[in-house]
Formats: structure tokens, sequence, C-alpha cells
């Protein structure tokens, strides 16, 4: 989906239906605006359900002040101008209350940036913002300044956050990107010692073998490769509701019976993805005209090495990174379920993922089908798409769980000898 064909008052509705559905504003908090191209600010209204907006309620605010629409625009007007009048440069502007993001202004501290490399990347600096009256001149003057310092975020003291980009879909990736590193933090403050990577870190990560790869045009589609297409998208879209990745993080593959494989596609929204989007790379070539995930590479030499492993997820879900971002152990004998599902999940070195990957790929088994990377993703794998998603979700329901129990009480995890008779009922290989 190319937002650039959407019209901004459809661009608002869709971006504010995404922020509410997603538990990320109240009803009546939030707001977002566009800047078009002749200088008209198109912005959500104020007191409007932000659950059922449309098109019709969305107000423009022309360059003379004049404002179009059946409502008043939102009262938080004045910092939006302030953005767009600092920063000629962007083009959107996104306000919302996050919970986990509202925490961190109400300490007036800024959330870590390194937990994870795609955090830095997608948010290089965020600042925080003087509180003043919400709606007020001076707030937006305060915004204003953290924008004027060349800043594209700022966390509004005891409020919330606003966020600039160029578009609104940018706007929204920084806006999901940071409240899932404050949510991470703040999961991961209850499970041990959070252990922050090097700030420059993330370069680590940015390897360009998926922009290097040869092309090559599929000369058809079989039904096999058809089925898979639509059965991925089906899952990567219900991934996304449930908060195993984000809007462009995470990556999905799965294997063909020629030894092809198909994978997401780098930097392109999960929630809007079709089964033409899907990246179909073959003997280390890729299909013409696409670009597929970063972690390409990862996933080829997983299946090279492991014959069986006909399925990939690489995600992060919020729960089960709280594990890989400190330096608590992840133990999966909880109930019945997780063991036989996960066995024995390691934890893997940050670094090893991207120095090594040929390495790491081998640390994947039949009885080691999923995997932690230290303050990057899970891995989980499966003899089928439908069995690594189920992997996945286990694994993320499982660290909820233990984390809910510290709360609680001590776990009493499954015995050694209650193990050994699950791997004989189970037939579990070790």
């Amino acid at each position: 989906m190319n937002i650039q064909y959407i019209h901004p008052a459809d661009q608002l509705v869709m971006f504010m239906q995404r922020i509410y559905d997603k538990g990320l504003t109240t009803m009546s908090g939030g707001n977002l605006s566009i800047m078009d191209n002749d200088g008209n600010i198109w912005i959500t209204p104020a007191g409007v359900d932000k659950g059922t907006l449309t098109r019709r309620d969305i107000i423009c605010v022309k360059p003379d002040g004049t404002v179009i629409g059946p409502h008043k625009p939102s009262s938080e007007l004045p910092f939006h101008i302030s953005v767009y009048k600092m920063r000629p440069d962007l083009h959107a502007v996104l306000h919302a209350h996050p919970p986990a993001l509202v925490a961190f202004s109400i300490v007036r501290r800024l959330p870590d940036l390194d937990l994870i490399p795609t955090v830095r990347r997608v948010c290089p600096e965020v600042r925080i913002a003087t509180y003043a009256v919400p709606g007020s001149d001076e707030l937006g003057e305060n915004v204003g300044k953290v924008f004027a310092e060349n800043c594209d975020i700022a966390i509004l003291e005891n409020h919330g956050v606003c966020v600039g980009a160029p578009d609104m879909f940018t706007a929204f990736q920084r806006f999901e990107t940071l409240n899932y590193t404050a949510s991470l933090e703040v999961l991961a403050s209850k499970v041990g010692l959070v252990q922050e990577l090097p700030q420059d870190a993330y370069r680590l990560s940015e390897t360009n073998y998926h922009l290097k790869m040869d092309d090559f045009i599929p000369n058809s589609h079989s039904p096999e490769e058809l089925a898979a297409r639509r059965d991925m998208i089906t899952l990567i879209r219900r991934s996304y509701k449930m908060g195993l990745f984000t809007a462009t993080h995470g990556t999905y593959s799965v294997r063909l019976a020629d030894g092809s494989f198909l994978i997401t596609p780098f930097n392109r929204d999960r929630a809007y993805l079709e089964e033409d989007d899907l990246v179909r790379v073959k003997a280390g070539m890729k299909e013409l005209g696409k670009t597929p995930s970063r972690a390409v590479h990862l996933h080829e030499l997983i299946y090279q090495n492991n014959p069986d492993i006909h399925a990939i997820l690489l995600a992060h879900p919020v729960h089960a990174m709280a594990f890989a971002v400190t330096d608590a152990a992840f133990d999966a004998r909880t109930i019945p379920e997780s063991y036989i599902l996960l066995r024995d999940v390691k934890k893997l070195p940050y670094k090893e993922i991207y120095t090594h990957p040929d390495k790491m790929s081998r640390e994947l088994s039949e009885s080691s089908p999923a995997v932690m990377v230290e303050n990057d993703c899970v891995i989980v794998t499966g003899g089928t798409l439908l069995q690594a998603f189920d992997r996945l979700e286990v694994m993320e329901s499982t660290a909820h769980s233990i984390i809910d129990s510290l709360e609680v009480g001590d776990i009493v995890h499954i015995t050694d000898a209650e193990i050994a008779d699950l791997k004989k009922a189970f037939n579990l290989k070790d």
C-alpha cells in the first residue's frame, strides 16, 4: 500500500483507527494531522469518538486560518502548527497517550532506545518537552523547541508523546516503535537486570545482503506456492493484530517443495501486506522487482542446514523479549504444552546473528525449535507454518504467564522426572 495515493482525510482515519484499536489512545485522546503541499493542515476533530471517525469528520485548516469541516479542529492544533513552522521538512504529526509512554511522561524520563537495534534505527533521538496546559500556545512553543533542535519525537511531561515525520506512515512507525520499547522496558524491569546494547550496536544489524541479490523471473506460480502465500498473509495479519511484531519488523518465511522459499518484504507495512507482496527466493536470487527482508540470508542458511524445517518466524513478542533483554533465563517447564512445543530455549549472543549467521542457524533443530537472540528477536521454526506459529504464540503466552507469576508466588517448574515422562509420552527427541 502506497499512502501517497490516499487522501489525507482517509489517512488520518486509517491511522487513528489503528492507534485506537491497539489501545494506544482513548476515544477522546490523541490527534493526528497532515500538511499537504498547498499548506493545508488536515487534522482530527475535537470531541469526536476516535473509534468511529470517518473522512467527513476530518477538518481542513487553510493557510489563512479558515476552518473547513463540521467540527472544531483538535484543541492541540497549536502544537501541530508549531511543529510545521519549525520543521518544513515534516508533513505529518501524531499525538497520542499510550499507557507505556504516558508512564514515562509522568515520571519525566525517556525510554531506553538501545534494548533492541531496530529502535535506535527508527527513533534515533527523543527529547522531553516541558509541561504546559493542553491546547495552549505555551505548549505549542515547548513542543516546537524540541523539533527546532532537529529532533522528531517529544515526550510531553505529564501528557503523552508527539511524533513528526515526512509522512503519516513514518510517524506511525516511529510512534509504534517507541511505544514498543517503552512497554518492553517496563516488562523487562520486572523480570531481571535490563541489559542494553551500546548506542551504536544497531549498526551491526544494518546488513545489505538483501539489497545485493540477483533477480529471477518466476515462470509460473504453483498451487503449493499460492496456498503458502495465502496462509502466510493470514498469519502475518493475525500476528500484527496480536502484537507479535510491529508494522515493519518481523519476518515470516515458508519453504516450498522445489527448495525455494517465500519471505516477507523489506520495510513494508505488515498490517496491509497482500499475497503478491511476499518475495520468492530461489538459489540465492530474489523475485524480480521485490526486496526481501533484511533477515533473508539467515533464513536461507537455516533452511540449508535444517532439512526438516519448513517455516521460520522471526519476531519480537514483547513478553518473550523481556527475557531477551535481561539476564533472566526463559524456562519453558511451566505447563506441559509449553515444554512440548518449545523444549529448552537457548539464549544466543546478540552479535552471533550478524557475525556468525551460519553457526547460529545450526543452533536450531527438531529438539531445539526455538531460540532467543539477546537484545534482538526470538526465532521459532516448524515442520509447517502452523506449527511454527503455534510455537510463537505459546512462547509469548508462556513468557506472559511467567511474568504474571512474579506477582503471585514462586514458580514450581515441572521436574526432570516429569519431563522424562513427557518425552516418552510424546516421543520427543533429545
